[in-house]
């Protein structure tokens, strides 16, 4: 397979909604509180992309993974109950999800090594990221890929774990 990450268009929205819906379906079947209360939705995809911020990953040109990527943009990590690593640029990432028919393949891994590879290329060293307490998968792959527990984070009044990999 050959794989690509790249900037999401206007004309990948629907396919892009279709892995963040296998995404929302997978998280309330693992019994997480993430991703049920109607975000991410439509609306935060097309903003994503209008934004320049959305990312798809391909396999053989079908999209197959998606995700938000800023640079200093996540108010919320001001507040942080805890301590970041680092003070500098970071880059931060949201909305991760691997459609249903890849999942357990390490996509999501690849994909967040491209995000890594994103940051080094914008020269940017640290990355940040948050998730559930529940979310299980993605903990792991935290753990996994060497990213560092910093305290919690709080969106839409509920604690997030959030984590940072110093590049």
């Amino acid at each position: 397979m050959q794989f690509n990450f790249k900037k999401a268009n206007p004309d990948d929205a629907s396919s892009i909604w279709n892995i963040l819906q296998q995404a929302i379906a997978q998280r309330k079947s693992d019994g997480s509180n993430q991703w049920q209360d109607g975000y991410p939705n439509e609306d935060s995809i097309r903003t994503d992309i209008k934004n320049n911020v959305g990312f798809v990953l391909t396999a053989d040109n079908d999209i197959v993974g998606y995700c938000a990527i800023l640079i200093n943009d996540e108010p919320e990590y001001d507040n942080i109950d805890g301590e970041w690593l680092t003070n500098e640029d970071f880059v931060v990432y949201h909305r991760v999800a691997i459609a249903k028919e890849y999942l357990g393949k390490g996509l999501a891994k690849k994909m967040l090594n491209y995000i890594d590879q994103y940051a080094l290329e914008n020269e940017i060293y640290s990355v940040k990221a948050d998730t559930n307490f529940d979310n299980g998968p993605m903990l792991a792959l935290f753990e996994k890929l060497d990213y560092k527990y910093c305290g919690e984070v709080y969106f839409r009044g509920s604690p997030r774990r959030a984590y940072e990999k110093v590049l």
